[in-house]
């Protein structure tokens, strides 16, 4: 069977994303997994090649099915919209946050047409994507819009540990308020009808709680008996083995103990102060709920250690390896759906 081709976005050019993608792109276990087409600027890719010391053949190519392996050559489409003698590194730029939101909607046309089996998104920047007059939380939203589709998630992946984010990137407020019976019962039925996709027949799903204690039964907030509760009581109703709430201070141990299959986190740092403890830059995001494969680094742009040369590419790596797992199975069709 040929080497899934994965296309991989460039990010933001300020941050550390073109150095890990070279750095990934240089690394041997790469090409073992996959056919890696870049999205992104060429000239930026072969500047961070030239700064980290590594030899890195590229090939500028229209789209990823004009694409012919070449030896060890690496083929980018490249826009050319980014010239990096002109990059501010570790400083927000309107222009490098429209250049990240073309590669991100340009990679999942290619995916939508065919063109690549999955793709994967090395880090953008959110200050610098609304700069240039975006309102997307993120790539996320994006890739929904891309792909026509109104039931997505995101998956965090650490070992046989997955999290999905009720809300992801907004203030703790609104997400408080995006607490409400019908959003949660959305995400627990989408969290099974992915595990169910991937070959469990019946995954366990915990929800989190959303006040201490699971609320103390109305004394330290009513959002679990009016909102959690119901949709779980929803969702076990419809053949879901759903459980919870859980409390947040004991969900994640229990999860790290095999308790759960996924655990349902309700806004963004009560799950991923929980996974980065646990594995701080071995996370790997997976999007669930698209037509296509998608997945990402745990870690953003970084932009306090962008252009010393010291950033960690092993986790945007685990994020190819992951995807081209995922490529692969799909390829041999649902019978071989794994757990991930």
């Amino acid at each position: 069977m040929a080497l899934p081709t994965i296309g991989i976005t460039m990010g933001d050019a300020a941050g550390i994303s073109p150095e890990i993608l070279a750095k990934s792109l240089a690394d041997p276990a790469l090409r073992r997994c996959c056919e890696p087409v870049v999205i992104g600027d060429l000239r930026v890719i072969a500047a961070a090649a030239e700064a980290a010391g590594l030899t890195l053949p590229l090939r500028a190519i229209e789209r990823p099915s004009a694409w012919r392996r070449d030896g060890d050559a690496v083929a980018v489409v490249d826009y050319g919209d980014v010239d990096p003698a002109t990059v501010r590194i570790g400083v927000v730029d309107p222009a490098l946050g429209a250049a990240a939101v073309r590669y991100t909607r340009e990679a999942a046309r290619y995916a939508l047409r065919g063109e690549i089996d999955a793709i994967v998104s090395a880090p953008l920047n959110k200050e610098s994507m609304r700069a240039a007059g975006f309102r997307y939380e993120g790539a996320t939203e994006i890739f929904a819009e891309e792909a026509g589709v109104e039931r997505y998630a995101m998956v965090l992946l650490l070992g046989d540990l997955r999290l999905l984010l009720l809300t992801n990137h907004m203030s703790l407020r609104e997400a408080c308020d995006k607490v409400t019976k019908a959003r949660v019962l959305e995400k627990i039925m989408l969290a099974h009808e992915a595990l169910v996709g991937q070959g469990m027949a019946a995954p366990r799903i915990a929800v989190s709680a959303l006040n201490p204690h699971a609320g103390e039964g109305g004394l330290f907030g009513r959002e679990e008996i009016e909102e959690i509760a119901p949709a779980i009581a929803a969702a076990r109703a419809a053949g879901v083995n759903a459980i919870g709430p859980v409390p947040a201070d004991t969900v994640f141990f229990k999860a790290k103990q095999g308790m759960y299959d996924l655990t349902i986190a309700l806004y963004h740092d009560q799950g991923l102060g929980a996974v980065k403890l646990l594995g701080f830059g071995d996370v790997v995001t997976l999007l669930v709920g698209l037509p296509f494969i998608r997945t990402s680094t745990g870690h953003g742009t970084a932009f306090d250690i962008a252009g010393k040369g010291i950033a960690d590419h092993k986790n945007l790596l685990a994020a190819i390896e992951t995807a081209a797992d995922l490529a692969v199975r799909r390829r041999r069709g649902p019978a071989a759906a794994a757990r991930v």
